[in-house]
């Protein structure tokens, strides 16, 4: 297995009941944490509703962890921020708090998630990423790649970036630069100007689709296939099969009336700027959507290896367990657990989890998924976020599980 590391700053805070995931993990160059939140150490949220005050605070719990971990901010590569929505400025609030917090340091990417509720009443901003910092303690040369043609960030955020061999796009919605949105209310339509747009940074990063090693979909629906399938196609034909590890999330609403879809990218390449060779999995009997998708459920690229949203579902997509949280979080891991054999891995290679469960600001369905997500794994465990929905992609879908692994 890879060497790693793991981070618990002393004094940061804790969830209310025992887990074996870590707030950090450090394996190699590569750096992940779980979602950062205001609670204390006895799992109290802290600064109640105040995005401002939450968002600085998860900044710094964010800083701890890299020290830990010999980096720092100027290390991060890529942030997402899952926060409640209550009015369209709250975006522009987390922006600023976010940048505020950074140094010069070209990048991060950031893709901004709006939701109804967090895990814990109160709990307005979860904020997870990833950061890279040499073996050797010294900085990984970036490039960063902006379009002109969407949403303006503050620096130092940035729309695409390229560190060592990584790519990075920050999802990418349909507001324009002037504040007006492209295709408005059309999924389908924004699906394809924005997979143009990530086909644009990629190649400013000499990058192309064929590199992707994951893509998440972020949609606006209310979780039946019919809502999200002809989306779905229109961003998979842009892939070569086999194609990338892939997860699709719907979502109530974005940012913006109007903005219908938020898709963010990672690719991998050869530090010579060539493309990386690759592997793929799909285990003989695993559940498939219930059209073609060129997305294989695991993709392992040189050390890395990304399992896209793992469900309880059968072979001709039908959900097992129908409603059942719990049992559906055991089979979801299984699963898992099943693609990760097939590159020769194991649980414990994985090195960060994200979960998407069907609810919303209770404890109880949070704790419910999360103790059978964190005993999957030997203690010290990888790093962790559990985001509530108020639906998955098909009804009766009470879990999707995303992880990364890494192995030697």
């Amino acid at each position: 297995m890879a060497q790693r590391r793991h981070s618990w700053p002393e004094g940061h805070w804790d969830w209310p009941i025992h887990v074996s995931h870590k707030h950090g993990l450090r394996c190699g160059e590569m750096i992940y944490f779980g979602g950062q939140v205001d609670l204390d150490p006895q799992g109290n949220v802290c600064n109640p509703d105040n995005l401002t005050a939450q968002t600085e605070t998860a900044m710094e719990y964010i800083r701890r962890i890299l020290v830990d971990l010999d980096a720092d901010l100027a290390d991060l590569v890529k942030l997402i921020c899952f926060y409640v929505h209550t009015e369209d400025a709250d975006a522009d609030r987390l922006l600023a708090a976010v940048s505020s917090a950074l140094g010069d340091a070209p990048g991060p990417v950031i893709s901004l998630i709006p939701l109804p509720a967090l895990a814990y009443e109160h709990m307005v901003v979860e904020i997870e990423g990833v950061a890279m910092r040499a073996e050797d303690g010294s900085r990984i040369p970036r490039v960063i790649a902006n379009a002109s043609d969407c949403q303006t960030l503050p620096a130092p955020l940035s729309h695409s970036l390229r560190c060592g061999e990584m790519v990075f796009v920050g999802g990418q919605t349909a507001l324009q630069a002037d504040g007006t949105i492209a295709n408005a209310g059309d999924l389908v339509g924004q699906s394809r100007a924005l997979m143009d747009r990530i086909g644009r940074l990629l190649t400013d990063l000499g990058a192309g689709f064929n590199d992707a090693v994951k893509i998440n979909r972020y949609y606006v629906a209310g979780g039946t296939a019919q809502q999200w399938e002809g989306a779905a196609l229109a961003c998979a034909s842009y892939f070569d099969e086999p194609g990338p590890a892939a997860t699709g999330i719907p979502i109530p609403f974005l940012y913006r009336d109007g903005l219908m879809a938020s898709l963010e990218v990672t690719a991998m390449l050869r530090p010579d700027g060539t493309s990386a060779p690759r592997e793929h999995v799909w285990p003989e009997g695993h559940w498939d959507w219930p059209v073609h998708l060129p997305y294989k459920h695991g993709i392992k690229c040189g050390k890395m290896i990304y399992i896209g949203g793992q469900v309880s579902m059968d072979p001709k997509g039908v959900i097992i367990d129908p409603g059942q949280l719990v049992t559906q979080t055991r089979t979801s891991v299984a699963n898992i657990a099943t693609i990760l054999k097939g590159f020769g891995a194991v649980l414990d290679n994985v090195v960060k989890v994200t979960a998407y469960y069907s609810g919303s600001a209770s404890a109880d369905v949070l704790h419910d998924n999360l103790s059978v997500r964190s005993a999957s794994f030997t203690e010290p465990g990888p790093a962790s976020t559990g985001i509530p929905m108020p639906c998955l992609a098909y009804e009766a879908m009470e879990i999707e599980i995303e992880v990364i692994a890494m192995i030697d």
